[in-house]
Protein backbone atom coordinates (compact mmCIF):
# COMPACT_ATOMS: atom_id res chain seq x y z
CA UNK A 1 0.00 0.00 0.00
CA UNK A 2 1.38 3.43 -0.95
CA UNK A 3 1.95 6.08 1.69
CA UNK A 4 -0.57 8.39 -0.01
CA UNK A 5 -3.31 5.71 -0.06
CA UNK A 6 -2.61 4.90 3.58
CA UNK A 7 -3.01 8.57 4.43
CA UNK A 8 -6.37 8.70 2.58
CA UNK A 9 -7.73 5.66 4.43
CA UNK A 10 -6.54 7.08 7.73
CA UNK A 11 -8.12 10.40 6.80
CA UNK A 12 -11.54 8.81 6.14
CA UNK A 13 -11.42 6.96 9.44
CA UNK A 14 -10.46 10.10 11.30
CA UNK A 15 -13.24 12.01 9.53
CA UNK A 16 -15.76 9.74 11.24
CA UNK A 17 -14.19 10.59 14.57
CA UNK A 18 -14.14 14.22 13.50
CA UNK A 19 -17.90 14.23 12.89
CA UNK A 20 -18.66 12.66 16.26
CA UNK A 21 -16.29 14.59 18.51
CA UNK A 22 -16.74 17.93 20.21
CA UNK A 23 -12.97 18.48 20.19
CA UNK A 24 -12.31 17.60 16.56
CA UNK A 25 -9.26 18.88 14.69
CA UNK A 26 -9.45 19.89 11.04
CA UNK A 27 -7.23 22.21 9.00
CA UNK A 28 -7.66 23.41 5.43
CA UNK A 29 -4.85 24.91 3.34
CA UNK A 30 -6.79 27.99 2.26
CA UNK A 31 -3.90 30.27 1.28
CA UNK A 32 -5.25 31.33 -2.12
CA UNK A 33 -8.81 31.72 -0.85
CA UNK A 34 -7.61 34.00 1.96
CA UNK A 35 -5.42 36.12 -0.33
CA UNK A 36 -1.96 34.71 0.38
CA UNK A 37 -0.76 34.42 -3.22
CA UNK A 38 2.96 34.00 -2.64
CA UNK A 39 5.67 31.50 -3.42
CA UNK A 40 9.44 31.29 -3.48
CA UNK A 41 10.91 32.94 -6.54
CA UNK A 42 14.21 31.08 -6.62
CA UNK A 43 15.53 27.83 -5.25
CA UNK A 44 14.73 26.36 -1.88
CA UNK A 45 16.80 28.52 0.47
CA UNK A 46 13.81 30.45 1.72
CA UNK A 47 13.33 33.32 4.07
CA UNK A 48 11.28 33.45 7.25
CA UNK A 49 7.65 34.22 7.94
CA UNK A 50 5.88 36.46 10.45
CA UNK A 51 2.24 35.97 11.49
CA UNK A 52 2.04 39.18 13.50
CA UNK A 53 -0.43 42.05 13.80
CA UNK A 54 2.00 44.74 12.64
CA UNK A 55 -0.48 47.64 12.70
CA UNK A 56 -2.21 46.73 15.98
CA UNK A 57 -5.70 46.67 14.49
CA UNK A 58 -6.55 43.35 16.13
CA UNK A 59 -5.98 41.15 13.05
CA UNK A 60 -2.84 39.04 12.54
CA UNK A 61 -0.99 39.97 9.34
CA UNK A 62 1.63 38.00 7.35
CA UNK A 63 5.11 39.13 6.28
CA UNK A 64 7.41 36.94 4.17
CA UNK A 65 11.15 37.05 3.49
CA UNK A 66 12.36 36.46 -0.08
CA UNK A 67 15.39 35.27 -2.02
CA UNK A 68 17.31 37.03 -4.74
CA UNK A 69 16.19 40.52 -5.71
CA UNK A 70 12.57 39.96 -4.81
CA UNK A 71 11.26 42.25 -2.07
CA UNK A 72 9.96 41.36 1.35
CA UNK A 73 6.23 40.82 0.88
CA UNK A 74 3.69 42.25 3.31
CA UNK A 75 0.07 41.06 3.52
CA UNK A 76 -2.37 43.06 5.64
CA UNK A 77 -5.34 41.28 7.17
CA UNK A 78 -8.63 43.02 6.35
CA UNK A 79 -11.18 41.21 8.49
CA UNK A 80 -9.91 37.74 7.62
CA UNK A 81 -8.83 38.41 4.02
CA UNK A 82 -5.21 39.24 3.12
CA UNK A 83 -4.23 42.00 0.69
CA UNK A 84 -0.63 42.71 -0.27
CA UNK A 85 0.49 46.25 0.59
CA UNK A 86 3.62 48.35 0.21
CA UNK A 87 5.57 49.88 3.10
CA UNK A 88 6.90 52.61 0.84
CA UNK A 89 10.44 51.32 1.40
CA UNK A 90 12.13 48.80 -0.89
CA UNK A 91 13.55 45.74 0.89
CA UNK A 92 15.33 43.65 -1.72
CA UNK A 93 18.09 41.09 -1.39
CA UNK A 94 18.20 37.66 0.20
CA UNK A 95 16.06 38.44 3.24
CA UNK A 96 15.84 35.81 5.94
CA UNK A 97 14.16 36.75 9.25
CA UNK A 98 11.43 39.40 9.23
CA UNK A 99 10.55 40.68 12.72
CA UNK A 100 8.09 43.32 13.84
CA UNK A 101 9.32 44.88 17.08
CA UNK A 102 8.82 48.15 18.97
CA UNK A 103 12.54 48.66 19.65
CA UNK A 104 12.09 52.31 20.73
CA UNK A 105 8.96 51.81 22.89
CA UNK A 106 7.02 54.53 21.07
CA UNK A 107 3.88 52.43 20.69
CA UNK A 108 4.14 51.34 17.05
CA UNK A 109 5.89 48.37 15.46
CA UNK A 110 9.16 48.77 13.58
CA UNK A 111 10.57 46.19 11.15
CA UNK A 112 13.92 44.41 11.38
CA UNK A 113 15.10 42.29 8.43
CA UNK A 114 18.16 40.06 8.26
CA UNK A 115 19.78 39.60 4.86
CA UNK A 116 22.19 36.82 4.01
CA UNK A 117 23.83 38.71 1.13
CA UNK A 118 23.82 42.30 2.35
CA UNK A 119 23.59 44.40 5.50
CA UNK A 120 20.63 43.90 7.79
CA UNK A 121 17.93 46.57 7.90
CA UNK A 122 16.11 48.40 10.68
CA UNK A 123 13.07 50.33 9.47
CA UNK A 124 11.61 52.73 12.00
CA UNK A 125 7.86 53.29 12.01
CA UNK A 126 7.52 57.07 12.11
CA UNK A 127 3.77 56.83 12.70
CA UNK A 128 0.83 56.31 10.36
CA UNK A 129 2.78 53.37 8.91
CA UNK A 130 5.47 55.56 7.35
CA UNK A 131 8.92 53.97 7.52
CA UNK A 132 12.47 55.26 7.39
CA UNK A 133 15.73 53.33 7.19
CA UNK A 134 17.58 53.99 10.47
CA UNK A 135 20.08 51.12 10.20
CA UNK A 136 23.10 53.46 10.05
CA UNK A 137 22.17 55.85 12.85
CA UNK A 138 21.02 52.98 15.08
CA UNK A 139 24.51 51.46 15.10
CA UNK A 140 23.40 48.23 13.43
CA UNK A 141 24.96 48.82 10.00
CA UNK A 142 27.99 46.56 9.58
CA UNK A 143 30.85 47.45 7.25
CA UNK A 144 30.96 43.81 6.18
CA UNK A 145 28.17 41.37 5.46
CA UNK A 146 27.44 39.32 8.55
CA UNK A 147 25.67 36.58 6.60
CA UNK A 148 22.84 36.85 9.10
CA UNK A 149 20.10 34.26 9.18
CA UNK A 150 18.21 34.59 12.45
CA UNK A 151 17.42 37.52 14.72
CA UNK A 152 15.85 37.58 18.16
CA UNK A 153 14.96 40.42 20.50
CA UNK A 154 14.98 40.22 24.30
CA UNK A 155 15.83 42.38 27.30
CA UNK A 156 19.07 41.12 28.85
CA UNK A 157 19.19 43.71 31.68
CA UNK A 158 15.47 44.30 32.35
CA UNK A 159 15.81 48.01 31.57
CA UNK A 160 12.63 48.03 29.45
CA UNK A 161 14.42 48.16 26.07
CA UNK A 162 14.80 45.20 23.74
CA UNK A 163 18.30 44.04 22.86
CA UNK A 164 19.23 42.11 19.71
CA UNK A 165 20.99 38.79 19.06
CA UNK A 166 22.08 37.99 15.50
CA UNK A 167 22.74 34.42 14.32
CA UNK A 168 25.29 34.54 11.50
CA UNK A 169 25.98 31.65 9.15
CA UNK A 170 28.55 31.40 6.37
CA UNK A 171 30.06 28.33 4.72
CA UNK A 172 33.57 29.09 5.98
CA UNK A 173 32.32 29.33 9.60
CA UNK A 174 34.15 32.61 10.18
CA UNK A 175 31.30 34.94 11.06
CA UNK A 176 30.64 35.07 14.84
CA UNK A 177 27.23 35.84 16.27
CA UNK A 178 26.50 39.31 17.62
CA UNK A 179 24.79 40.71 20.72
CA UNK A 180 23.70 44.36 20.57
CA UNK A 181 22.53 46.22 23.67
CA UNK A 182 19.71 48.72 23.22
CA UNK A 183 20.88 52.05 24.67
CA UNK A 184 17.33 53.35 25.10
CA UNK A 185 17.89 56.32 22.79
CA UNK A 186 17.30 54.67 19.43
CA UNK A 187 20.84 53.27 19.17
CA UNK A 188 22.51 49.92 19.81
CA UNK A 189 26.02 48.98 20.98
CA UNK A 190 27.81 45.76 20.05
CA UNK A 191 28.66 44.18 23.42
CA UNK A 192 29.40 40.68 22.08
CA UNK A 193 32.95 40.43 23.39
CA UNK A 194 32.32 42.05 26.77
CA UNK A 195 29.19 39.93 27.25
CA UNK A 196 31.03 36.66 26.67
CA UNK A 197 29.53 35.71 23.30
CA UNK A 198 31.82 33.35 21.39
CA UNK A 199 33.95 35.05 18.75
CA UNK A 200 34.15 31.89 16.66
CA UNK A 201 31.85 31.11 13.77
CA UNK A 202 29.22 28.47 14.63
CA UNK A 203 27.10 28.29 11.46
CA UNK A 204 24.14 29.49 13.49
CA UNK A 205 20.67 29.39 11.99
CA UNK A 206 18.73 31.09 14.75
CA UNK A 207 18.46 31.82 18.48
CA UNK A 208 15.84 32.65 21.09
CA UNK A 209 15.78 34.62 24.33
CA UNK A 210 14.16 32.75 27.23
CA UNK A 211 14.53 32.31 30.99
CA UNK A 212 15.61 28.69 31.40
CA UNK A 213 16.19 28.81 35.18
CA UNK A 214 13.36 31.19 36.21
CA UNK A 215 15.72 33.72 37.80
CA UNK A 216 14.10 36.72 36.12
CA UNK A 217 16.84 37.22 33.51
CA UNK A 218 16.66 36.22 29.87
CA UNK A 219 19.15 33.63 28.66
CA UNK A 220 19.98 32.81 25.02
CA UNK A 221 19.78 29.50 23.17
CA UNK A 222 21.52 29.19 19.78
CA UNK A 223 20.82 26.55 17.12
CA UNK A 224 23.91 25.61 15.07
CA UNK A 225 24.23 23.66 11.84
CA UNK A 226 26.43 20.53 11.58
CA UNK A 227 27.37 18.14 14.36
CA UNK A 228 30.78 19.75 14.91
CA UNK A 229 28.99 23.01 15.89
CA UNK A 230 27.17 22.09 19.08
CA UNK A 231 24.22 24.21 20.15
CA UNK A 232 24.96 26.88 22.74
CA UNK A 233 23.10 27.88 25.91
CA UNK A 234 24.24 31.21 27.33
CA UNK A 235 23.26 31.79 30.97
CA UNK A 236 22.54 35.42 31.86
CA UNK A 237 24.68 36.41 34.86
CA UNK A 238 22.50 39.46 35.61
CA UNK A 239 25.27 41.99 34.87
CA UNK A 240 25.23 42.13 31.06
CA UNK A 241 27.52 39.10 30.81
CA UNK A 242 26.79 35.49 29.93
CA UNK A 243 28.32 32.12 30.76
CA UNK A 244 28.33 29.23 28.28
CA UNK A 245 26.54 26.43 30.16
CA UNK A 246 25.89 24.25 27.11
CA UNK A 247 27.77 21.24 28.41
CA UNK A 248 26.78 21.23 32.08
CA UNK A 249 23.13 21.89 31.26
CA UNK A 250 22.82 19.11 28.69
CA UNK A 251 21.52 21.60 26.10
CA UNK A 252 24.72 21.55 24.01
CA UNK A 253 23.55 18.90 21.59
CA UNK A 254 25.46 18.05 18.40
CA UNK A 255 23.08 17.92 15.43
CA UNK A 256 22.22 19.50 12.11
CA UNK A 257 20.09 21.82 14.20
CA UNK A 258 17.71 24.23 12.48
CA UNK A 259 15.23 25.64 15.00
CA UNK A 260 14.86 26.88 18.56
CA UNK A 261 11.26 26.28 19.54
CA UNK A 262 10.67 27.39 23.13
CA UNK A 263 7.59 26.37 25.13
CA UNK A 264 6.51 24.63 28.33
CA UNK A 265 5.07 21.54 26.68
CA UNK A 266 4.27 19.74 29.97
CA UNK A 267 3.08 22.76 32.00
CA UNK A 268 5.54 22.33 34.87
CA UNK A 269 6.51 26.03 34.92
CA UNK A 270 9.88 25.55 33.20
CA UNK A 271 10.62 26.25 29.55
CA UNK A 272 11.58 23.36 27.27
CA UNK A 273 13.36 23.42 23.88
CA UNK A 274 12.42 21.60 20.66
CA UNK A 275 15.18 21.39 18.02
CA UNK A 276 14.66 20.09 14.50
CA UNK A 277 17.29 17.92 12.84
CA UNK A 278 17.88 15.60 9.91
CA UNK A 279 16.80 11.95 9.82
CA UNK A 280 18.87 11.22 12.95
CA UNK A 281 15.96 12.64 14.89
CA UNK A 282 14.73 15.86 16.48
CA UNK A 283 15.36 16.75 20.12
CA UNK A 284 12.83 17.67 22.79
CA UNK A 285 14.90 18.98 25.69
CA UNK A 286 12.79 18.74 28.81
CA UNK A 287 13.75 21.28 31.46
CA UNK A 288 14.40 19.46 34.74
CA UNK A 289 14.00 22.63 36.81
CA UNK A 290 17.56 22.43 38.15
CA UNK A 291 19.37 24.15 35.24
CA UNK A 292 19.68 20.87 33.32
CA UNK A 293 17.84 19.33 30.37
CA UNK A 294 17.14 15.78 29.21
CA UNK A 295 16.18 14.69 25.70
CA UNK A 296 12.69 13.11 25.77
CA UNK A 297 11.95 13.15 22.02
CA UNK A 298 11.95 9.35 21.82
CA UNK A 299 9.78 8.76 24.89
CA UNK A 300 7.28 11.46 23.84
CA UNK A 301 7.09 10.29 20.22
CA UNK A 302 8.39 13.55 18.69
CA UNK A 303 11.67 12.42 17.08
CA UNK A 304 10.27 13.02 13.55
CA UNK A 305 13.27 11.31 11.84
CA UNK A 306 12.99 13.30 8.63
CA UNK A 307 14.48 16.62 7.41
CA UNK A 308 12.95 19.03 9.93
CA UNK A 309 13.03 22.83 9.81
CA UNK A 310 10.38 25.02 11.45
CA UNK A 311 8.32 23.76 14.40
CA UNK A 312 5.71 25.23 16.71
CA UNK A 313 3.75 24.09 19.75
CA UNK A 314 0.09 25.22 19.89
CA UNK A 315 -3.26 23.98 21.11
CA UNK A 316 -4.90 22.96 17.83
CA UNK A 317 -8.26 21.87 19.26
CA UNK A 318 -8.38 24.11 22.36
CA UNK A 319 -8.49 21.09 24.67
CA UNK A 320 -5.86 22.77 26.96
CA UNK A 321 -2.72 20.82 25.94
CA UNK A 322 -0.07 21.80 23.38
CA UNK A 323 0.10 19.97 20.06
CA UNK A 324 3.08 20.21 17.68
CA UNK A 325 3.59 20.89 13.97
CA UNK A 326 6.92 20.29 12.18
CA UNK A 327 7.87 21.34 8.64
CA UNK A 328 10.05 19.14 6.42
CA UNK A 329 12.02 19.78 3.23
CA UNK A 330 10.94 16.34 1.96
CA UNK A 331 8.34 16.68 -0.81
CA UNK A 332 8.09 13.06 -1.99
CA UNK A 333 5.14 11.30 -0.38
CA UNK A 334 6.46 7.92 -1.54
CA UNK A 335 9.56 8.38 0.62
CA UNK A 336 9.90 6.77 4.01
CA UNK A 337 10.65 10.23 5.37
CA UNK A 338 7.87 12.54 6.51
CA UNK A 339 6.83 15.51 4.38
CA UNK A 340 5.48 17.22 7.52
CA UNK A 341 4.09 16.15 10.86
CA UNK A 342 1.20 17.15 13.07
CA UNK A 343 1.53 15.60 16.53
CA UNK A 344 -1.52 15.52 18.79
CA UNK A 345 -0.78 15.67 22.51
CA UNK A 346 -2.10 12.85 24.66
CA UNK A 347 -3.14 13.16 28.30
CA UNK A 348 0.31 12.13 29.57
CA UNK A 349 2.23 14.63 27.41
CA UNK A 350 3.20 11.99 24.89
CA UNK A 351 2.46 12.67 21.22
CA UNK A 352 0.71 10.81 18.45
CA UNK A 353 1.44 11.40 14.76
CA UNK A 354 -1.87 12.40 13.16
CA UNK A 355 -1.38 13.62 9.60
CA UNK A 356 -5.04 12.90 8.82
CA UNK A 357 -6.72 16.04 10.16
CA UNK A 358 -6.67 17.76 6.78
CA UNK A 359 -2.94 17.23 6.35
CA UNK A 360 -3.11 14.25 3.97
CA UNK A 361 -1.97 16.52 1.11
CA UNK A 362 0.68 18.31 3.15
CA UNK A 363 3.51 17.15 0.87
CA UNK A 364 5.30 20.43 0.18
CA UNK A 365 9.01 21.10 0.56
CA UNK A 366 8.72 23.41 3.57
CA UNK A 367 10.88 25.46 5.89
CA UNK A 368 9.77 28.29 8.18
CA UNK A 369 6.33 28.36 9.83
CA UNK A 370 4.53 30.69 12.24
CA UNK A 371 1.25 30.64 14.16
CA UNK A 372 -1.54 33.21 14.43
CA UNK A 373 -5.31 33.60 14.13
CA UNK A 374 -6.27 34.72 10.63
CA UNK A 375 -10.03 34.95 11.27
CA UNK A 376 -10.11 35.85 15.00
CA UNK A 377 -12.15 32.79 15.92
CA UNK A 378 -9.91 31.91 18.86
CA UNK A 379 -8.33 28.87 17.17
CA UNK A 380 -4.70 28.77 16.01
CA UNK A 381 -3.97 28.89 12.28
CA UNK A 382 -0.46 28.70 10.82
CA UNK A 383 1.48 29.78 7.74
CA UNK A 384 4.25 27.70 6.14
CA UNK A 385 6.91 28.84 3.66
CA UNK A 386 7.15 26.30 0.83
CA UNK A 387 9.78 25.96 -1.90
CA UNK A 388 8.97 26.85 -5.49
CA UNK A 389 6.89 26.24 -7.48
CA UNK A 390 4.36 25.70 -4.69
CA UNK A 391 2.45 28.55 -3.10
CA UNK A 392 3.04 29.10 0.59
CA UNK A 393 0.50 27.34 2.81
CA UNK A 394 -2.00 28.95 5.16
CA UNK A 395 -3.59 26.23 7.26
CA UNK A 396 -6.93 27.51 8.55
CA UNK A 397 -8.36 25.90 11.67
CA UNK A 398 -12.02 24.89 11.41
CA UNK A 399 -12.43 25.16 15.19
CA UNK A 400 -14.91 23.34 17.38
CA UNK A 401 -17.13 23.96 20.41
CA UNK A 402 -14.26 24.37 22.89
CA UNK A 403 -13.74 27.72 24.63
CA UNK A 404 -10.63 29.88 24.46
CA UNK A 405 -8.85 32.99 25.72
CA UNK A 406 -6.48 35.29 23.83
CA UNK A 407 -4.02 37.39 25.84
CA UNK A 408 -2.09 40.34 24.42
CA UNK A 409 0.38 42.41 26.45
CA UNK A 410 1.50 46.04 26.55
CA UNK A 411 4.43 46.93 28.79
CA UNK A 412 5.06 50.10 30.77
CA UNK A 413 8.14 49.53 32.92
CA UNK A 414 8.96 46.50 30.78
CA UNK A 415 9.39 46.68 26.99
CA UNK A 416 6.31 47.81 25.11
CA UNK A 417 5.76 44.44 23.40
CA UNK A 418 5.85 42.56 26.71
CA UNK A 419 8.57 40.25 25.39
CA UNK A 420 9.95 37.93 28.07
CA UNK A 421 6.72 37.73 30.08
CA UNK A 422 5.18 34.64 31.64
CA UNK A 423 1.42 34.24 31.18
CA UNK A 424 -0.31 31.81 33.52
CA UNK A 425 -3.94 30.74 33.08
CA UNK A 426 -5.71 28.49 35.62
CA UNK A 427 -8.88 26.57 34.79
CA UNK A 428 -10.44 24.08 37.21
CA UNK A 429 -7.23 24.23 39.28
CA UNK A 430 -5.08 23.19 36.31
CA UNK A 431 -2.46 25.72 35.17
CA UNK A 432 -1.27 26.47 31.62
CA UNK A 433 1.78 28.56 30.77
CA UNK A 434 2.97 30.63 27.83
CA UNK A 435 6.16 32.68 27.43
CA UNK A 436 6.39 35.60 25.00
CA UNK A 437 9.22 35.72 22.46
CA UNK A 438 10.33 37.80 19.49
CA UNK A 439 12.13 35.52 17.05
CA UNK A 440 11.28 31.84 17.41
CA UNK A 441 11.37 28.44 15.74
CA UNK A 442 13.20 28.60 12.37
CA UNK A 443 13.19 32.24 11.20
CA UNK A 444 9.64 32.68 12.48
CA UNK A 445 7.57 35.20 14.38
CA UNK A 446 4.33 34.15 16.02
CA UNK A 447 1.30 36.24 16.87
CA UNK A 448 1.58 38.73 19.72
CA UNK A 449 -1.65 37.23 21.09
CA UNK A 450 -1.22 34.04 23.09
CA UNK A 451 -4.15 31.63 22.65
CA UNK A 452 -5.19 29.34 25.50
CA UNK A 453 -7.61 26.49 24.85
CA UNK A 454 -10.09 26.06 27.71
CA UNK A 455 -11.98 22.90 26.66
CA UNK A 456 -15.53 23.29 28.04
CA UNK A 457 -14.64 25.56 30.98
CA UNK A 458 -17.14 28.41 31.40
CA UNK A 459 -14.95 30.40 33.80
CA UNK A 460 -11.22 31.06 34.17
CA UNK A 461 -9.98 30.91 37.77
CA UNK A 462 -7.27 33.49 37.18
CA UNK A 463 -4.93 35.01 34.59
CA UNK A 464 -1.49 36.01 35.84
CA UNK A 465 1.23 37.91 33.97
CA UNK A 466 4.78 38.14 35.33
CA UNK A 467 6.67 40.88 33.51
CA UNK A 468 10.44 41.27 33.18
CA UNK A 469 10.20 44.25 35.54
CA UNK A 470 9.06 41.85 38.27
CA UNK A 471 5.55 43.30 38.33
CA UNK A 472 2.75 40.74 38.54
CA UNK A 473 -0.75 41.36 37.21
CA UNK A 474 -3.50 39.00 38.38
CA UNK A 475 -7.12 38.89 37.20
CA UNK A 476 -9.69 36.60 38.82
CA UNK A 477 -12.88 35.01 37.43
CA UNK A 478 -12.24 35.89 33.80
CA UNK A 479 -14.84 35.10 31.15
CA UNK A 480 -13.76 32.89 28.20
CA UNK A 481 -13.98 33.57 24.45
CA UNK A 482 -12.46 37.03 24.50
CA UNK A 483 -9.19 38.84 23.82
CA UNK A 484 -7.76 40.15 27.09
CA UNK A 485 -5.57 43.21 26.51
CA UNK A 486 -3.33 43.60 29.57
CA UNK A 487 -1.26 46.69 30.31
CA UNK A 488 1.55 46.28 32.79
CA UNK A 489 0.32 47.24 36.27
CA UNK A 490 -3.32 47.26 35.14
CA UNK A 491 -4.57 44.94 37.89
CA UNK A 492 -2.72 46.88 40.58
CA UNK A 493 -4.54 50.20 40.29
CA UNK A 494 -7.12 50.99 42.99
CA UNK A 495 -8.00 54.22 44.72
CA UNK A 496 -6.33 53.16 47.96
CA UNK A 497 -3.44 51.07 46.66
CA UNK A 498 -2.19 52.64 43.47
CA UNK A 499 1.18 52.10 41.81
CA UNK A 500 0.99 55.55 40.26
CA UNK A 501 0.97 57.37 43.63
CA UNK A 502 3.11 55.04 45.76
CA UNK A 503 6.79 55.95 45.51
CA UNK A 504 10.12 55.10 47.15
CA UNK A 505 12.61 57.82 48.01
CA UNK A 506 15.49 58.05 47.55
CA UNK A 507 15.91 55.51 44.77
CA UNK A 508 18.78 54.76 44.17
CA UNK A 509 19.46 54.65 47.89
CA UNK A 510 22.55 54.33 50.06
CA UNK A 511 20.66 52.02 52.41
CA UNK A 512 17.65 53.82 53.91
CA UNK A 513 14.52 54.71 51.95
CA UNK A 514 10.91 55.72 52.60
CA UNK A 515 7.72 54.34 51.02
CA UNK A 516 5.45 57.33 50.43
CA UNK A 517 1.65 57.67 50.01
CA UNK A 518 0.58 54.46 51.73
CA UNK A 519 -2.97 54.87 53.03
CA UNK A 520 -3.15 51.53 54.85
CA UNK A 521 -0.93 48.83 56.35
CA UNK A 522 0.38 46.34 53.78
CA UNK A 523 2.78 43.41 53.80
CA UNK A 524 6.21 44.13 52.35
CA UNK A 525 8.71 41.59 51.01
CA UNK A 526 12.13 42.55 49.68
CA UNK A 527 13.86 40.01 47.43
CA UNK A 528 16.92 39.88 45.23
CA UNK A 529 16.69 39.05 41.53
CA UNK A 530 17.28 35.38 42.23
CA UNK A 531 14.01 35.31 44.20
CA UNK A 532 15.61 35.07 47.67
CA UNK A 533 13.53 36.96 50.23
CA UNK A 534 15.74 39.33 52.24
CA UNK A 535 13.19 41.02 54.49
CA UNK A 536 9.50 40.62 55.36
CA UNK A 537 7.52 43.09 57.47
CA UNK A 538 4.38 45.20 57.56
CA UNK A 539 4.59 48.82 56.51
CA UNK A 540 2.04 51.62 56.64
CA UNK A 541 1.57 55.38 56.84
CA UNK A 542 3.46 55.65 60.14
CA UNK A 543 6.17 52.95 59.80
CA UNK A 544 7.31 53.51 56.26
CA UNK A 545 11.09 54.04 56.67
CA UNK A 546 13.15 50.98 55.75
CA UNK A 547 16.82 50.43 56.60
CA UNK A 548 18.73 48.11 54.25
CA UNK A 549 22.20 49.42 54.96
CA UNK A 550 23.35 45.89 55.83
CA UNK A 551 22.71 44.64 52.27
CA UNK A 552 25.23 44.55 49.44
CA UNK A 553 24.87 47.11 46.63
CA UNK A 554 22.69 45.91 43.77
CA UNK A 555 19.13 45.73 42.50
CA UNK A 556 16.25 44.45 44.64
CA UNK A 557 12.49 44.02 44.22
CA UNK A 558 10.12 45.51 46.79
CA UNK A 559 6.80 43.60 46.87
CA UNK A 560 3.83 45.31 48.49
CA UNK A 561 0.80 43.04 49.01
CA UNK A 562 -2.45 44.85 49.76
CA UNK A 563 -5.99 43.61 50.32
CA UNK A 564 -8.07 41.84 47.66
CA UNK A 565 -4.88 40.30 46.22
CA UNK A 566 -3.66 43.69 44.98
CA UNK A 567 0.09 43.75 44.46
CA UNK A 568 2.73 46.33 43.61
CA UNK A 569 6.32 45.51 42.74
CA UNK A 570 8.95 48.22 42.49
CA UNK A 571 12.63 48.06 41.71
CA UNK A 572 15.06 49.42 44.32
CA UNK A 573 18.72 50.13 43.62
CA UNK A 574 21.22 50.19 46.49
CA UNK A 575 24.50 52.02 45.87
Amino acid sequence: MSKKLSYKITFLLSLVIFMNSQAQIFFDNNAIGLGLNANATQGTNLGGVSFYDFDDDGWDDITIGSKGEQPVRVFKNFGGILLEISLGVSINGHSKQVLWVDYDNDGDNDLFVTRNDDSNLLLRNEGNFNFSDVTLQSGLLSTADLNSFGAAFGDIDNDGYLDLFLSNKDNSVTKPNKLFRNNGNGTFTDISIAAGISQLGHASFCASFFDYNNDGYQDIYVSNDRINNTNILYKNNGNNTFTDVSSISGAGIAANAMSTTIDDFNYDGYLDIYITNTAEGNYLLKNNGDETFINVASSTGTEFNSLGWGANFFDADNDTDLDLYVSSMVDDDTSSLLTAAFYECNSNYSYQLANSYGFENDTFESFSNAIGDIDNNGFVDFVVANAQPDNHSLWQNAGNSNNWLKVKLSGNQSNKNGIGSWIEVAVDNDVMYRYTLCGESFLGQNSASEIFGLANASNIDYVKVTWLSGIEDIFYNVAPNQTLLIQEGQSLSTTTFNEQIISMFPNPSKGTFTINNLSTVVKMRIADYNGRVILTQEVGPSNNEIDLSNLAPGSYLVHLDGSNSRKIIKKLILN
